[in-house]
């Protein structure tokens, strides 16, 4: 019985299967890339609608701490030697005297025991209240600042986010067009980085910003 031998591949039967693989992967990519894109268009449009809507919201929040702000100094004016704790050692020296006074009776004299007693507690309340206020609001204001300029990091992640959109639409059309001119891959990204904006975009392009790098805060925003 004779045995036939297998057939020997033809000379073009490689490149034609790794051409049918390169077409197939120029289809995946062609096809995958604009709803990449579209995610990321998503993102970045609700991420911007989220944190437009916590600035404004912020922004309504800061005149109420000015207002705070301004009543706790008030307050604190008010207890110096020239307002209310002023006022009560006046009181005090005015009627201290009369508790000297032989001729005082018990009934009045303990009448201005209570009083002097009683502006000495309302002196001391204030200041009580007062002191914690005034280091509270002072706290507040100075974290909503904090989150405030947290929330402008949003136009530094846009930026990214707007950018990686075009380069995901630039790579598109390349893969369209796949066969004619294929780009350079060198090319690319140079072009890619000539439109960086931040030094962390730098860092990340050469790969020499780790993963719990924290942005540049002397970056200048700037719009695309």
């Amino acid at each position: 019985m004779t045995m036939d031998k297998e057939a020997p591949e033809g000379p073009g039967t490689a490149p034609n299967a790794d051409s049918g693989a390169a077409n197939s992967l120029v289809a995946l990519c062609a096809g995958v890339l604009p709803v990449w894109g579209r995610h990321l268009a998503a993102s970045r449009a609700q991420s911007e609608v989220a944190v437009g809507e916590m600035l404004s919201a912020f922004s309504d929040i800061g005149p109420h701490i000015d207002m705070a702000e301004r009543q706790s100094q008030q307050i604190g004016e008010a207890l110096n030697p020239g307002g209310i704790t002023g006022l009560a050692q006046a009181c005090e020296g005015a009627l201290s005297p009369l508790l000297n006074d032989p001729h005082l009776s018990a009934t009045n004299a303990e009448a201005i025991q209570k009083v002097l007693t009683m502006v000495r507690e309302a002196v001391d309340a204030l200041e009580r209240i007062s002191k914690p206020f005034a280091h509270e609001t002072k706290m507040v204001a100075a974290q909503v600042e904090r989150m405030y300029i947290g929330f402008q990091y949003q136009d530094r992640i846009s930026q990214m986010m707007a950018l990686l959109e075009g380069d995901i639409a630039r790579l598109q059309e390349a893969m369209t067009k796949a066969g004619t001119d294929s780009p350079n891959l060198v090319d690319w990204l140079a072009h890619l980085e000539s439109q960086y904006a931040m030094n962390e975009q730098h860092n990340n392009h050469s790969g020499s910003a780790g993963p719990g790098d924290k942005p540049d805060d002397n970056n200048e925003t700037t719009y695309f």
